[in-house]
């Protein structure tokens, strides 16, 4: 049952050294401030799973809380690479970086059978591809009805998941629009979840046709955290700072440039800064 809470507290009951942790959100609603928080908890050992992990996670591998990232197309959206997840698997720093790749097919299907209680997903996939080669976790099944041979990865079960949402009520329902990705999935999918919202409201009010509800009773906890997104965007709150996702190439290309800026910008920081800076025009 949804309780509501500060972002620390949320963090420190719910993230826990050597968990494995979904943080979702397909280009909109990415819960950066969240993930700022498990940063500034100093997390470790930590298994990070995302559909297209992208400078979320590029901060948290180079800040050492990753041990193994589980993932579908990582990189810097219409920038190029993850320099600080290139640096872990190349020259394991600041601690080597195991890696699970399989498709954004993979992936959402294995959050729905995680979702649903069951041990893999089954789906038409990987034929002509070469991952299965280099992941021993993507296998296959024979339909017993047709005799067909489908892909098979294992459910995807997260310790904890987080996500960013528009709005939850004051009785802890959460609602989603706009691009919803896997959100919904990934929650229903962990043992414990951390959502946070840009509002709460006395009622939803008019909603869109895609319009998802998470009720209560599947959310862990809740926090405000008004530009919790930022740089990606909020539907109807702000839009994605893409200016940010430039910057971001050269900060973090080199170690000691990407320590100052995460010194400042995240180990200083408050999840109360990001109301501001999701407001501002596009800047780093």
């Amino acid at each position: 049952m949804a309780r509501f809470m500060t972002l620390a507290d949320a963090v420190a009951e719910t993230v826990r050294d050597g968990d494995t942790v979904a943080m979702e959100g397909f280009t909109h609603l990415i819960p950066y401030a969240a993930g700022h928080e498990v940063i500034r908890q100093g997390r470790r050992d930590l298994t990070l799973i995302r559909m297209t992990p992208d400078i979320l996670y590029d901060q948290m591998i180079g800040m050492g809380c990753a041990a193994k990232l589980k993932f579908s197309w990582g990189g810097n959206p219409g920038v190029g690479s993850l320099h600080r997840m290139r640096d872990a698997v190349e020259n394991a720093w600041p601690r080597p970086l195991d890696l699970e790749e399989h498709s954004h097919a993979a992936m959402a299907n294995a959050y729905e059978a995680g979702a649903a209680n069951l041990p893999f997903a089954a789906f038409r996939g990987y034929v002509g591809a070469d991952l299965p080669k280099v992941n021993p976790n993507i296998r296959s099944v024979t339909c017993p009805f047709t005799g067909e041979v489908l892909a098979a990865v294992p459910a995807i079960r997260p310790d904890v998941a987080i996500i960013h949402a528009l709005r939850a009520d004051r009785e802890g329902n959460v609602m989603l629009e706009g691009i919803v990705g896997v959100q919904k999935e990934a929650v229903l999918a962990a043992r414990r979840s951390i959502v946070t919202v840009e509002e709460i409201v006395d009622d939803f009010g008019p909603r869109n046709a895609n319009a998802v509800i998470l009720p209560s009773w599947t959310v862990g906890a809740i926090v405000a955290v008004p530009g919790g997104a930022f740089p990606s965007y909020a539907h109807g709150y702000y839009k994605r700072n893409n200016a940010f996702y430039i910057a971001w190439d050269p900060i973090a290309r080199e170690r000691d440039t990407f320590l100052a800026w995460m010194k400042t910008n995240v180990l200083e920081g408050r999840p109360e800064d990001f109301a501001a800076r999701a407001r501002r025009p596009a800047a780093a």
